[in-house]
């Protein structure tokens, strides 16, 4: 079987999508399946418009000598696969990473309901219009792919056939190096990644920064809320204790994880964590919400802690605990890392062979 991914962002790039193609792209070839991938990245340089028609001869001329087609994204890549694989008659599978229109509806359009609110309402011109061409890219797929139940049940509502919609997690290789850190700073301290968004909660963690004396945050990541963070540490008086790393290389935060004191993710959406799943492999305190995915991968009180979205005291206390009750901790991240090892890349892959070979058939 010969596959092409067309991907979002692929290695150097970082994110979800990167790390997924790049791992199946490695593991898919043992279960006798050839893969090349195709990034965006190699026309995004273009106007808008242009570049999504570029995607799609490179992708039309790399398809003809394959038997699937394989979108990584539901908009970007997905819109110019969709109709490359109508074209060439290929057998075309969607791998969901999110809903890329409700992060744009937050972003652009001041939307503030919930992922599964949102699934619910309608709303202006240009969000429904992003809304209609997301889910008509989607529902031409043979096999529509979710990494998480929560995702595969927020997908469900977009129109695809139940027969058509799985959900494989993803996974990891956990033998990846890992970077010592440069200008660590003094104390203790918490770190947390993430595009710099809305729904990522940076601000209620620099919020509790002036309650925890000793501690210094870490974030690393960048997105359109940088220059609002910024200000808010200025005007909290804590810029010294909040370090800004920008987007790093994954074994930069690899490295992060392995000297945190802990690991703060104060996400109101996830639709599945590498960044969670790497800081439960790392051993690192995790203190997380209960939102998403991400019970699915922990339990509060078995692999870490579990606080309300922007919950500042709960998290503050969290942060407290751990230098109250190392022994209990311990136990945690004993358990995290158990627990995190269970979701291995070689799984995905086999897993994800297994429904390519079956569509196929």
């Amino acid at each position: 079987m010969r596959l092409v991914i067309a991907t979002p962002l692929y290695p150097p790039d970082i994110g979800g999508p990167a790390t997924d193609a790049a791992l199946l792209a490695k593991h898919l070839p043992a279960h006798g399946i050839e893969v090349e991938v195709y990034s965006f990245g190699l026309v995004r340089h273009l106007p808008r418009g242009i570049r999504h028609v570029r995607y799609a001869y490179g992708l039309w001329r790399r398809a003809r000598g394959a038997d699937v087609i394989v979108a990584m994204d539901t908009f970007s890549v997905c819109l110019p696969a969709a109709l490359v694989a109508r074209v060439t008659r290929k057998c075309f599978v969607v791998r969901v990473p999110g809903d890329f229109v409700w992060e744009q509806a937050v972003q652009r359009f001041g939307v503030t309901d919930t992922i599964e609110v949102f699934q619910q309402k309608r709303y202006g011109f240009r969000v429904e219009t992003l809304r209609t061409l997301q889910r008509f890219a989607v529902q031409q797929a043979d096999l529509v792919v979710a990494c998480s139940d929560f995702l595969k049940s927020i997908v469900a509502t977009w129109g695809v056939a139940p027969e058509r919609l799985t959900r494989i997690y993803l996974g990891l290789d956990f033998d990846d190096y890992a970077e010592a850190p440069q200008n660590v700073p003094e104390g203790k301290i918490v770190f947390s990644v993430g595009r710099l968004v809305p729904w990522k909660g940076f601000m209620t963690l620099i919020r509790i920064m002036p309650e925890l004396a000793g501690w210094h945050l870490v974030i690393a990541g960048d997105g359109p809320l940088r220059g609002v963070l910024l200000e808010q540490a200025r005007a909290l008086a804590v810029s010294d204790r909040v370090t800004f790393l920008g987007a790093l290389p994954r074994a930069q935060v690899l490295g992060w994880l392995q000297r945190a004191d802990a690991f703060a993710f104060n996400t109101s959406f996830e639709s599945f964590s590498y960044q969670l799943l790497e800081a439960m492999a790392s051993g690192t305190p995790i203190i997380t919400t209960p939102v998403g995915s991400i019970p699915e991968l922990i339990t509060d009180g078995s692999e870490g802690a579990l606080c309300a979205p922007d919950g500042a005291l709960a998290f503050k206390n969290a942060l407290m605990s751990i230098e109250r009750e190392p022994e209990s901790w311990k136990k945690l991240t004993e358990a995290a890392m158990h627990r995190a090892h269970t979701f291995t890349a070689e799984r995905t892959a086999e897993l994800f062979a297994e429904a390519l070979k079956k569509i196929c058939a």
